[in-house]
């Protein structure tokens, strides 16, 4: 996962208030229920020593979040030193609880958590006259962009049976059409797909269409799709059963990128696995890639100071760094904050898909004779 959407956040010093909510849109008073459940969470964020200039900004920046058919929750973060700086990002799935945190650091776990291995995809909806192309952004929580295609040729479209000598012709010319029109959407898809990067391509529709489709579509883009006769451009049709598609195909990719990752870690022969190992491994700009288990019961605690390189299990080691005051947090958040500047990536498994100590471990980008067990 990539974890440059959190730099923001970390360019401002603490404290910070963090809240997650459940914001799903499913009663008639979705509205009402959940400014019930952001004034239990304005009163513990209070009473945790939250200012009043920051919960006013929350605030105002909950009222400026539009109610979407798709979306399940809330984070917010704000900090004490710029308070009308306040980050909102929509989850596509519920938190676990209704949570509300004051602290040195944003407590941005859950989020990773939420947002899991982050896959972006493109969806094409083919028929036989053109196709709807939709990109989504990794996370797959809102489109970034659409485009409806309307093929240049609307006659023939369809294989009639006139008979005689002309039927043969009659069905050439339809199949041309569609081939022609199937070539539009992928001349839109692909170039679509080469302005957004997706990760994968889900094709669905009229079958003769979508095999036309994938045809037509560049080979770098052609490797990259999935093929599913669920889904269709008629009108009313029940969306279910592409989106689980979907599903699906984004889940099988990330699948492959955690098991990719865990390989490569195991492979390492022990090397960086442990708190301490990739506290070193990332204080000497080793880490790839960090391989975590969320655990939110874990009391596992780092020490910082204010740039997100100055991590350390000791604060004399931080003072050696020229750090006057070294802070001590959630180790977490300290990992997440310094990956996140490093540049590397995050990889969520699960507590039995890799054998980390303290649930944590690190896909090195080199290592030598230093470099920490």
């Amino acid at each position: 996962m990539d974890l440059s959407f959190l730099r923001p956040l970390y360019s401002h010093p603490g404290p910070w208030a963090s809240a997650y909510m459940d914001a799903t849109p499913d009663t008639a008073d979705a509205a009402r229920a959940l400014g019930l459940r952001w004034r239990g969470l304005r009163e513990s964020l209070a009473g945790q020593g939250v200012g009043p200039a920051v919960l006013a900004a929350m605030d105002q920046a909950l009222d400026g979040v539009p109610a979407e058919p798709d979306r399940r929750g809330i984070a917010m973060f704000a900090s004490e030193a710029a308070p009308d700086d306040v980050t909102v990002e929509r989850l596509p799935t519920r938190p676990r609880v209704d949570l509300a945190r004051y602290g040195v650091l944003p407590h941005s776990m859950p989020l990773v958590a939420q947002r899991g291995e982050e896959v972006g995809w493109l969806r094409v909806v083919a028929d036989r006259t053109g196709g709807e192309v939709t990109a989504f952004d990794a996370g797959g929580v809102r489109p970034t962009a659409s485009e409806t295609v309307r093929g240049r040729e609307s006659y023939p479209i369809r294989k009639v049976k006139p008979g005689g000598w002309s039927q043969a012709r009659y069905q050439r010319e339809a199949e041309t059409s569609w081939r022609r029109n199937t070539g539009d959407v992928a001349a839109a898809t692909a170039d679509l797909a080469d302005a957004m990067g997706p990760d994968v391509l889900v094709l669905a529709g009229d079958v003769r269409a979508r095999q036309l489709l994938l045809e037509q579509l560049p080979k770098r883009w052609r490797e990259r799709a999935v093929v599913t006769d669920a889904g269709t451009r008629a009108d009313g049709a029940d969306p279910e059963p592409l989106d689980d598609a979907t599903t699906i195909a984004v889940a099988e990719v990330a699948d492959r990128r955690t098991r990719d990752a865990v390989d490569r870690f195991g492979a390492q022969a022990g090397v960086g696995n442990g708190l301490a190992a990739v506290v070193t491994a990332l204080q000497r700009e080793q880490v790839e890639a960090m391989l975590i288990v969320d655990d939110p019961s874990s009391t596992d605690e780092l020490w910082i100071g204010p740039e997100a390189a100055q991590v350390a299990v000791d604060p004399a080691q931080l003072r050696g760094m020229g750090v006057e005051e070294p802070v001590r947090v959630r180790a977490d958040a300290a990992l997440v904050r310094a990956v996140a500047g490093a540049g590397a990536d995050l990889v969520l498994v699960g507590p039995d898909d890799a054998d980390l100590r303290h649930g944590v471990g690190a896909v090195l980008r080199y290592t030598d004779a230093s470099t920490v067990r």
